[in-house]
């Protein structure tokens, strides 16, 4: 395995805007070519867009990808994400009006920064013209990344800031990149060490999600968690496939973050093949799921380091 930058996988551009007094923003991956994709979602409140247009059984060809902040509200992003495709010519040809096929999945950033102010059209399309301009996957508190936080099992007083993190690699022709907007109730791993996540009251320590949640009696959980991944890979993966390769990738979220999936969260991984379709290899899917989930744990530590 080589680790490459995510900016070398073929076929996805990445455009951020945000509003850093507000503490939210956009995240857009527009893909320059149609591409297969699939979801899957495992936390107990997902906040998501057109994604039945890629279940396997209808699986429309996806021309942008969207991550933001604002709860569902942000889903109004998608709308300006739409408007500046069409205006690059981008879209499903229907014969009357070109209609481009945008998933979003948003994460709940409201109690970190403004409650009020929350991503819009606007917001949506300034990321995705930045798309057009350059490829920008920065990590950080960038785009869909600038209200992330982790650790709130006790609530925003204890929790501790993340954001949205890549990393990618490469095995012979295969090429495989995460990108991941860490958002979470549990508590944040690398190597089996806590590297983030709920603190002590005086901030001066690290507490225990998993041993907090142990104690909850009822269904009253803190609810603005949700983490959001995507794998964008060149291998040749029909849409069951790659539904499949999201499942696996689950793998790496489930030893980063501790505890996972649960009902207060709405993590949801995509999974995309990428580029143009004559050049996208033949490739194993579980060499791909397996990476991904390596992919995917390191890329949960980038976002809490790069913050």
């Amino acid at each position: 395995m080589k680790k490459i930058d995510f900016s070398a996988i073929r076929g996805v551009q990445v455009g951020n805007a945000q509003d850093d007094v507000a503490a939210t923003g956009v995240t857009v991956f527009r893909l320059t070519s149609p591409a297969r994709a699939a979801v899957a979602v495992f936390g107990g409140g997902p906040a998501s867009r057109e994604t039945e247009t890629i279940a396997p059984e209808r699986n429309h060809p996806l021309n942008a990808l969207v991550f933001s902040g604002g709860s569902a509200y942000g889903l109004a992003a998608a709308d300006g994400v739409m408007r500046s495709l069409e205006a690059h010519g981008v879209g499903y040809d229907t014969g009357i009006a070109l209609v481009p096929i945008v998933c979003q999945s948003c994460i709940y950033d409201l109690g970190y920064g403004s409650a009020t102010v929350r991503p819009d059209a606007a917001m949506g399309y300034a990321a995705c013209e930045a798309s057009f301009e350059k490829n920008d996957p920065r990590s950080g508190n960038v785009g869909a990344g600038t209200g992330a936080t982790v650790g709130k099992a006790a609530g925003m007083e204890q929790s501790q800031k993340a954001g949205i993190g890549y990393t990618a690699a490469q095995v012979g022709a295969l090429q495989v990149g995460v990108a991941v907007v860490v958002n979470s109730y549990g508590d944040i791993f690398a190597e089996g060490r806590k590297i983030a996540g709920m603190r002590t009251p005086d901030g001066k320590a690290f507490a225990d999600s998993y041993e907090t949640l142990l104690q909850v009696t009822g269904e009253n959980l803190f609810t603005g968690n949700t983490t959001l991944a995507a794998v964008f890979t060149n291998g040749d993966f029909t849409p069951a496939q790659l539904r499949h390769l999201a499942q696996m990738a689950a793998a790496g979220m489930a030893r980063a973050i501790r505890p996972a999936f649960t009902t207060a969260d709405g993590d949801t991984i995509y999974a995309l093949s990428v580029g143009p379709e004559a050049d996208r290899i033949p490739a194993s899917l579980d060499a791909a799921g397996a990476l991904a989930a390596t992919l995917l744990e390191e890329a949960i530590a980038d976002a809490v380091h790069s913050c």
